[in-house]
């Protein structure tokens, strides 16, 4: 599908701001951006986009409820509070899924390709696996209030049998240019990056669990052009519908990460293994690791940047300063 007029929700947001970048590569301008700017530097991730227009949530909410927005091609639906410590139920639920069943309600109903973000957080303690099966969803606990509100979107879609009809993607650790607003969110990369500069050690959290020395966590960590490109393989790629992982398949500890770090930066490895916050030994992911056997057979065939050429090229500019 020749995507044309598309909107983009959290489209000032970390991976929205590189999908939109993406897609003015493609030549599509004709974008609707939906976004709270806050007071924040967020605001800095629109500079370099080309979007007709931009509109904060609550508008966006009160024209999607009165049907007062134009037909488009494709939604990406990558608004939500990605907080794993937001504490507020209430707003998580609204804001994470009320307003997802009212985005995928109107596309379903003008017969648009919707295609929304999960979450990793979703797999919980992995006790489970990662698999993307829908078999599995059902059975699936989340650790926090975070990973509930997407499992439940993602559960109600389910229920209805939609998924032959929209796209859930399932992010894993994301990294790279556009994610520095996001604070104590952001990745580990770029905290990396400031505390080598700073201190020129990192530091990590202790480990917890005997079998697994402190900084032997692991993760798949996504590099954000590869997340994006997925994301708009189903956005205009391909028609199936389904929920996917979007991950490497390969999990790296934080060690490995940091040392990835220390690399490009050509600093000797220095880390700092520090306490874990009491509120959150008990809801913290030791491992996680994508199951992307799925999003292969959708047709997905493209590499996934290696975690040491995705740092040494994230680093390259933040130290070029054209990110930060």
């Amino acid at each position: 599908m020749t995507l044309q007029r598309v909107i983009v929700t959290g489209g000032a947001g970390f991976i929205g701001r590189n999908v939109i970048a993406a897609l003015n590569e493609r030549g599509v301008t004709d974008i609707l951006l939906v976004d709270d700017l806050g007071h924040g530097p967020k605001w800095r991730n629109l500079l370099e986009l080309d979007f007709a227009d931009i509109m904060s949530i609550d508008e966006f909410r009160y024209n999607l409820r009165h049907d007062l927005l134009q037909q488009v091609d494709a939604v990406i639906h990558l608004g939500a509070c990605s907080s794993t410590t937001e504490t507020n139920a209430d707003y998580l639920l609204d804001n994470n899924y009320r307003y997802s069943r009212e985005l995928c309600q109107w596309c379903l109903d003008k017969d648009i390709r919707f295609v929304y973000a999960s979450s990793a957080a979703t797999y919980g303690d992995g006790s489970l696996g990662y698999s993307d099966d829908l078999e599995l969803l059902p059975r699936l606990r989340p650790l926090n209030m975070y990973g509930y509100s997407k499992h439940l979107f993602d559960l109600w879609v389910l229920h209805h049998g939609l998924f032959d009809r929209v796209v859930g993607l399932k992010y894993f650790n994301v990294y790279g240019p556009g994610e520095s607003h996001k604070g104590d969110m952001r990745s580990v990369v770029h905290k990396a990056w400031g505390q080598i500069r700073e201190t020129g050690r990192v530091r990590l959290f202790k480990s917890y669990r005997p079998e697994i020395p402190d900084g032997g966590q692991t993760r798949d960590f996504v590099y954000v052009r590869d997340a994006v490109a997925v994301t708009l393989f189903f956005a205009a790629d391909c028609e199936v519908g389904g929920l996917f992982n979007v991950g490497t398949g390969v999990a790296r500890t934080w060690n490995d990460l940091a040392t990835a770090v220390f690399a490009a930066m050509a600093r000797p490895v220095q880390i700092e293994y520090i306490d874990m916050p009491p509120e959150i030994r008990d809801r913290y992911q030791y491992h996680t690791q994508a199951e992307i056997q799925k999003l292969r057979d959708a047709g997905y065939d493209a590499p996934f940047t290696p975690l040491e050429e995705g740092v040494r090229d994230y680093v390259a500019a933040l130290e070029r300063g054209e990110t930060d």
